[in-house]
């Protein structure tokens, strides 16, 4: 029974949840201690828990997530995206249980403790997805206190402070800052990361928005010397690096805060008929260096079952999505043609520019977790600029 002043915790309360709006759900805290502001959303997929809070394309954000069993697998080095930046909390309907996988070392909250990530259970999950579905992912704090004292107005001041993701460049925060030749192909069962020759390959210059580091290997997987530079790379380091091909990786925030940067760049490239290829917020990068304008959504996408239909020949993929934004379709100038829509939306999903080897998805095809139905995506690419 809630208490009869909301902002006092209830007995056995070590975790809370403060929207900007006022409300206050009470709940037991996990992993890090502490507070954090952030974006509340939600995260539909069945499986790759790890993998989703480490994404940095989930920076300034507290993950929700409507699949019940979260942590029943456990942590492990190997199922991180980066070793740094993603997701500032995680929210479920349970704590997470104790772990049964061979390929386990921690629990899911000792590995949240470790890696800064705050983590509220006791929650009704449904309601709290049902709400950002009816009135938008809303602005909050995810608190964690052991003893179970909070500063409830500390906290509700810290959620109407913040400004919020629109208008907000992330992409600087969790670039990786140096340039550096990527190694490492995907993982299989038994045998961990493959290796990458590096031999005669296409080269592969890959702009790092915040980038999840299965992306890279499924370049190389693909066939490709990939080489990563940070956001905020000039066009002559680029052209420095004799790039067969260029790639526009995922990332977090409001696309048109990184485009002033990174808009500039990519129109460049397109002049010089350099290939392209984008995911997710390189995607969005693409579609406003052709002229296009991205929008806000209302819920935006995240999860690993979104159906995608393709418009060549209508063949549905299904697909790994994590945006808050999107390319409004009704924007892309002639030349360029909408490649994929969303099935639950008809939001735009993918682009191409006629006349150059340039596209790009608002998805994710080297999901992780997810599908497998989109790798074709990086063949095209790669297997383009041989």
């Amino acid at each position: 029974m809630a208490p009869a002043n909301p902002s006092v915790a209830p007995s056995g309360a070590t975790g809370v949840l403060v929207l900007a709006d006022g409300t206050i759900l009470w709940g037991v805290g996990y992993g890090a201690a502490g507070a954090a502001v952030g974006e509340i959303c939600f995260n539909t997929s069945m499986t790759g828990y790890q993998e989703i809070l480490t994404d940095p394309s989930y920076a300034g954000q507290v993950v929700t997530f409507t699949f019940p069993h979260i942590g029943n697998v456990g942590a492990n080095p190997e199922d991180m995206e980066r070793g740094v930046h993603g997701a500032v909390g995680s929210i479920t309907r349970e704590l997470p249980t104790s772990p049964s996988n061979f390929r386990s070392v921690q629990t899911l909250p000792e590995w949240m403790a470790e890696q800064g990530v705050i983590g509220l259970a006791g929650i009704d999950t449904r309601a709290l997805t049902r709400r950002i579905r009816d009135a938008g992912a809303p602005n909050g704090v995810i608190a964690h206190s052991p003893d179970g004292k909070f500063d409830v107005d500390e906290l509700l001041a810290m959620a109407r402070g913040w400004a919020g993701l629109e208008g907000m460049d992330l992409a600087k925060e969790v670039s990786r800052t140096d340039t550096g030749d990527w190694t490492g192909g995907a993982w299989t069962l038994g045998h961990g990361y493959a290796t990458g020759d590096g031999g005669e390959r296409p080269h592969v210059v890959a702009i790092d928005y915040g980038a999840k580091d299965n992306i890279f290997r499924n370049l190389v997987k693909a066939g490709a010397r990939v080489t990563v530079v940070p956001a905020t790379v000039s066009l002559d380091e680029v052209l420095s690096h004799k790039p067969d091909g260029v790639f526009l990786s995922n990332g977090p925030g409001d696309p048109a805060a990184t485009g002033d940067y990174a808009v500039p760049v990519i129109k460049e490239l397109l002049e010089r008929d350099i290939p392209l290829f984008g995911i997710c917020l390189g995607h969005q990068m693409l579609g406003l260096a052709v002229g296009a304008r991205t929008m806000k959504m209302h819920q935006g996408h995240r999860g690993a079952n979104h159906p995608v239909q393709r418009a060549e020949d209508g063949v549905v993929e299904i697909t790994s999505m994590n945006h808050g934004f999107a390319v409004d379709a009704a924007t892309l100038p002639a030349g360029v043609v909408e490649t994929h829509k969303s099935l639950f939306d008809g939001s735009n999903c993918g682009l191409a520019i006629t006349g150059k080897q340039a596209f790009s998805v608002q998805y994710h095809p080297e999901a992780s977790p997810g599908p497998q139905d989109s790798f074709y995506l990086f063949e095209k690419f790669v297997g383009g600029l041989k």
